[in-house]
Formats: C-alpha cells, sequence, structure tokens
C-alpha cells in the first residue's frame, strides 16, 4: 500500500515505544536456494582485547522514542559487561535478554558522516566511517567528521570496522579513527582499494585490510556478519546481515535494486529473502528516496542519454561526475571508444581512482584511448572526451577551475558541450547552479539532470524499500541515512506497509538505543557533535571561530593600534588599519575620526590612573570604536585593538 504522503503531517510520530507481536509466518517460496556461506575468521595476532579498568558505570535510565521531551542522561563511557564466560538470561528461541546496543554516531538527520556502532558486552563492531562536506557558512573548513570519543574510550572493545561501500560519506573518516582505535577493516575489492588510498595520503600503516565477496561472513567477538552485494553507484557495494546474541539485523547499506546494472552484478535478493525466512528483529534501511514514489531508474537509462549527448556534439564534450562514481565513468569511456574520441582524465582525484580502479579490473581501458596533457592541444575538438570532477560545485574541483578560466591545461570555448552527470547533493544546489550560469555564460552547451536523463540516483524509492521490508520482515524498523524528513518519509511508508508505529525508532545521532527481542527504546546519549577538520587541525575549530570567520567574511577587519608607556599613557598614535571594511582612499575622513574616538577613549581609560589593565584598555577601545563605525557605516566589522608597550624615548 502506498504511504499518503500528503497526509503525513496528520500522522502520528513513530517512536521506538514497543509491544510484542507475532511475526508473520513466511511465504513459501519467497526465497531462492543459497550456497552455504564462506565464513572469515579474524585475522590472527589480534585477540580480542580485556576491557580496560574504570570502565563500569552505572546504566542510564532507559527512555522511549516517545518521551522526546525527556532529556537522556550521558554516558561518559559503556557500561561495564562480565566477559562472556558468565552465562547469558535467555529469552524465547534461546535468544539473551541482555540488550544489544545500537549507537549511531553520524549519518542521522544528515547527508554524509554515516557510522553507527554495535555494542554487546564487551565486543563493539562499527559499521562505516565517513565523513560530511561543510556547508557554505563553515567558512575554511575541509571536513567534517563524526565525534570518536566513545568508540576511542572503549577502543579495547572494537573487534573491526565493516564498510559497506567506498564513498567517502562512508570511508572518509577512517584515518581520524585509525590513529586512535586499532582495528582490522572489511569491504569489497575496490572499497579496499580506495581505503587504502586514503590511508596512504594519511600516512597510517599496519592496517589490516580484509577482501570480502557477496555471501562471505566474517566472526567478530559474539558477532557473525554476512555481506550481500546490493547495487549503488559504486561496485563492490553491500548490506549486512548481522547476527547478535538479541537476534538478526539487517543493514542495507546505501542500495537500489536495479535489474540491468551496466556491470552485470545484480543485487542478492535472495540472501535478503533467506534472512527474513530465518528470523530479522531489527531492518535499518537507507532513507536517501524515501519521499520519492516508484523505483529508481537503472543505470542503462544513464548511458542511453549520455550516447545521445555525444551523437549530438560537434565540439570538445566534457563529463563531470564523482570520482568514485566507476560505472559511470565506465559508460563515458565505452561511448568515447564506439564513437572514436580519446579520453583524457582531469584532475588528481579522477586520475588517481581511475588508476586503482583500472588495476583491479573495475574499469577497463583499450590500449591508446587515453592521451596526457601534451596531446591534448594536438587533439581535434571532436576526437576528445574530457571525464572531470565537479559536479557539485566544489570550489577546486576540475569543471569549477574550467569555468573560471583557471585550469592549467583545459579552457573552455564556445561549441563546447558540458554534461553534469550527478544531481546536487542537498546543500550543492547554489554552489552548481552558478558553475552552470558561468557555463553559459562562455557559450558552452549544458546538459545536466534537468534537461536530460544524465544521471539516476543511486538509492532506492518507495517501492524498492517495501519490497526490502517484504523481503525481510522485520519485528523492528529503523531509517538511516538521510536528513530528518527522509527519515520521518520512511517511517511513513514502513506504516503503510504494516510495520507497528510503536515498532518504528526514527533516531537521533549520538542515541544509545537498546534493542531485546521484545522492546527496541532509547537508554540514553553519548557525544556526537560534528568535529570540524580544518587542515592538519582537528576538532580546534569551533562554532566561536566560525563565527568570527563569517564575520571577517562579511563586515570585515578594523586594527587599531596604540603606543603606550609603563603607565598606560599615550606615546604614538593611535593608528588604524581596514582590511574588507572599507576602501580607504575614500573613507579618510571615517579613518581619521575613528582615531579620534579611540584616542578619547585611552585618555578616559588612563586619566588619574598609574597602573592600567591592558584588557580594559583594548576592550575600551574595541567599544568606542564599534559604535562609532556601526553609527557611520551600519557594519559590525571585527576590531581588533593592538597596544604596544614603549618607553618615554619610544623605544618597545
Amino acid at each position: 500500500m502506498e504511504a499518503n504522503t500528503q497526509n503525513q503531517q496528520n500522522q502520528k510520530k513513530p517512536t521506538g515505544q514497543n509491544r510484542r507481536r507475532r511475526r508473520p509466518a513466511s511465504p513459501k517460496g519467497e526465497a531462492s536456494a543459497q550456497p552455504a556461506a564462506k565464513t572469515v575468521k579474524a585475522p590472527q595476532g589480534e585477540p580480542r582485547k580485556k576491557q580496560s579498568q574504570g570502565e563500569s558505570k552505572k546504566a542510564a535510565p532507559k527512555r522511549t522514542a516517545a518521551a522526546k521531551t525527556q532529556q537522556p542522561t550521558k554516558e561518559q563511557s559503556g557500561t561495564s559487561r562480565t566477559r562472556r564466560t558468565q552465562r547469558k538470561p535467555k529469552g524465547q528461541g534461546g535468544k539473551s535478554q541482555t540488550p544489544l546496543r545500537i549507537i549511531p554516531l553520524g549519518g542521522l538527520s544528515e547527508i554524509g558522516k554515516n557510522v553507527t556502532a554495535f555494542e554487546y558486552g564487551n565486543d563493539i563492531i562499527v559499521v562505516d566511517c565517513g565523513f560530511a562536506f561543510p556547508s557554505d557558512s563553515m567558512l575554511g573548513i575541509d571536513y567534517v567528521i563524526p565525534d570518536f570519543s566513545y568508540l576511542v574510550k572503549n577502543k579495547d572493545k572494537v573487534q573491526g570496522i565493516l564498510i559497506t561501500h567506498g564513498h567517502e560519506d562512508h570511508i572518509g573518516s577512517l584515518p581520524y579513527l585509525l590513529k586512535e582505535v586499532k582495528a582490522p577493516i572489511y569491504g569489497g575489492v575496490l572499497t579496499l582499494g580506495l581505503i587504502q588510498y586514503k590511508l596512504d595520503e594519511h600516512r597510517i600503516q599496519g592496517v589490516h585490510l580484509q577482501r570480502i565477496k557477496d555471501g562471505e561472513r566474517v566472526k567478530l567477538g559474539c558477532f557473525e556478519i554476512q555481506f550481500m552485494a546490493v547495487n549503488h553507484s559504486i561496485a563492490d557495494a553491500y548490506g549486512l546481515r548481522i547476527k547478535t546474541p538479541v537476534g538478526d539485523i539487517v543493514h542495507t547499506g546505501d542500495f537500489k535494486i536495479d535489474h540491468s546494472p551496466i556491470d552485470g552484478k545484480k543485487m542478492n535478493l535472495s540472501a535478503f529473502a533467506r534472512a527474513g525466512d530465518e528470523g530479522v528483529l531489527l531492518l535499518m534501511s537507507d532513507s536517501t528516496n524515501a519521499n520519492r514514489p516508484g523505483f529508481t531508474p537503472s543505470e542503462q537509462r544513464v548511458a542511453e542519454s549520455l550516447d545521445r549527448c555525444f551523437a549530438d556534439a560537434t565540439g570538445r564534450v566534457i563529463v563531470a561526475t564523482f570520482s568514485s562514481n566507476v560505472s559511470r565513468i565506465q559508460q563515458v569511456i565505452d561511448i568515447a571508444e564506439k564513437r572514436g574520441r580519446k579520453i583524457y582524465f582531469a584532475g588528481r582525484s579522477m586520475s588517481k581512482i581511475v588508476e586503482i580502479a583500472s588495476e583491479l579490473g573495475y574499469i577497463r581501458l583499450k590500449k591508446g584511448s587515453q592521451v596526457d596533457d601534451r596531446r591534448l592541444d594536438y587533439l581535434e575538438p571532436d576526437q576528445v572526451v574530457i571525464i572531470t570532477t565537479g559536479s557539485q560545485g566544489e570550489p577546486m574541483s576540475g569543471l569549477v577551475r574550467m569555468s573560471r578560466d583557471e585550469h592549467r591545461y583545459v579552457s573552455l570555448r564556445a561549441g563546447d558541450m558540458v554534461v553534469i552527470s550527478a544531481s546536487p547533493i542537498p546543500g550543492n544546489e547554489k554552489a552548481v547552479s552558478g558553475v552552470i550560469d558561468r557555463l553559459y555564460r562562455k557559450g558552452v552547451h549544458v546538459v545536466y539532470h534537468d534537461t536530460m536523463e544524465v544521471h539516476v540516483s543511486g538509492h532506492a524509492r518507495q517501492e524498492e524499500q517495501k519490497l526490502i521490508m517484504a523481503l525481510t520482515k522485520p519485528k523492528f524498523f529503523m531509517p538511516v541515512h538521510g536528513e530528518y524528513h527522509h527519515l520521518l518519509s520512511h517511517a511513513h511508508t514502513a506504516m503503510a506497509y504494516g510495520i507497528p508505529q510503536e515498532n518504528i525508532m526514527v533516531a537521533e545521532n549520538g542515541n544509545v538505543l537498546e534493542l531485546t527481542q521484545d522492546s527496541f527504546q532509547v537508554a540514553g546519549e553519548v557525544p556526537a557533535e560534528p568535529i570540524l577538520v580544518d587542515g592538519s587541525g582537528i576538532g580546534d575549530v569551533g562554532n566561536v571561530v566560525l563565527r568570527d570567520r563569517q564575520v571577517l567574511a562579511s563586515e570585515g577587519l578594523f586594527i587599531v593600534v596604540a603606543a603606550v608607556d609603563k603607565n598606560g599613557k599615550l606615546v604614538s598614535g593611535p593608528d588604524v588599519i581596514s582590511r574588507g571594511f572599507v576602501y580607504v582612499k575614500e573613507s579618510e575622513a571615517l579613518m581619521d575620526k575613528a582615531k579620534e574616538v579611540a584616542k578619547k577613549a585611552i585618555d578616559a581609560v588612563t586619566a588619574g590612573e598609574e597602573h592600567v589593565e591592558w584588557g580594559a584598555l583594548k576592550s575600551a577601545i574595541r567599544s568606542a570604536v564599534k559604535n562609532y563605525l556601526y553609527n557611520q557605516t551600519k557594519r559590525n566589522p571585527v576590531i581588533l585593538p593592538i597596544i604596544v608597550e614603549v618607553d618615554s624615548g619610544g623605544k618597545k
């Protein structure tokens, strides 16, 4: 049954307050026969670590997701549990009644930085470890990563890190976590190739990378994880079936159901169906396209549109896409080779990922198809295609530099065709629109998602989401991977499908969720504030620094320099300097008056005083000059007073 999205506002919000309900009987013949899956053991030499002393903490009081007005208790560390040599209480079906803890540290109510911890007793496994790109207001910030403090405090419990696929929002934070937590990483061949490249960039060595294939199982502590192939916009994407002491969990990862994928590898739906037949306690499912009805189109549709673009182009073709979208890059390569065009990869990240994917067999290039910088200018316009980054308007990407005439090797000209083979990630719409405008001003023919189907999403829509629910038949449901409205829409789809409202959990980053056979509820919180990465600095840029950067960018800087003696008496100046506030030559009267205001403020503070606190003097200058400048200009630049102490002879 379709979810009535128009009436979502009138529906009650799904919660995690749960009631017991009988599992529906599995329809016969739903799952196809599946051979026994191979089990991969944890690497030797990495025994289970003992729990560190001082970890024990009184359990936080439980609350349900319905109790939104109650503030959850902060947990500074993991709860101490007896080693598994002690017998656990068993419930129905031999399942433990000790709750499993699920702790999302990112990826909820946002796009990006996906990471979730699963904890039982002395064992923790981590699923994905990505970063997010900064918003426009985060000036100077390179990346946003999750707060890993909970995992660092419990690092001796971490048995392994499971990566569903190789996109940056799932692997980008690994170097930052691995500097603090040592654990093996499990993932597909291409995924681990991209991870190794990232670790090399950060000069991190000694990490065990274990390659996994479809159907293989990994035993990590009390957890057994089966990898199940899914379709996505990158090869080697997997969902996970996690067997835990309380029951089975299915985590879809990022997925869609493509019956005609470019690489010919279809989603392993039979593995999902088998999990459903054997019993799924909790389904955690991709919510990115939860507000879109129907099915996500196949990648084959994109190939047809791209081929039409190449057929119509009389000059150069420049295709911008994600460097990690290996299938899309292969599509462009195949069409270019068919139509006799040479291929040039523009940009370091694009070239490196193509190199890695080629070495691993995920990209196929005919001999002589690729050209380098030196040959590019000697080719006729209708003999070349340029594949580059910049589909999201990233400031330093290839397409953006081309649009600004800043690219070292490629200068756009009238007659070129630019194909933006991606849709904007939420928050990037303005940047992408600006790039398109600049391209049109150059006389370039621009093709993008609004004008032709040159991109399809790698995420499932509502009908695919309901199909996964039908196959897995979960008792509890938790939407993941999406902004809040995506999660809520997915929850309504689950209710429309037939999952009871009280069995649906719409969680937040940092929630400590406790799962048993009969309940699923919020029991506390851990730190989960975003950590900002600026160059080599991690977490040293906070809201105050960001606010100063925003003011500097919008209002400018006004510096007041004064030389005073040891008693605070003015010896020379004050002088003023403006940067990004006013044009000095056109504002001499304003600058002179600001000097007078600063001098009066200094005289007022030092009058009759033998000794003056520099802090009080700076504060008086800042306040007086700020008020004057605002009254004159209605702007608030950053006021920076600089006091230099000199002796009466003018020496410092």
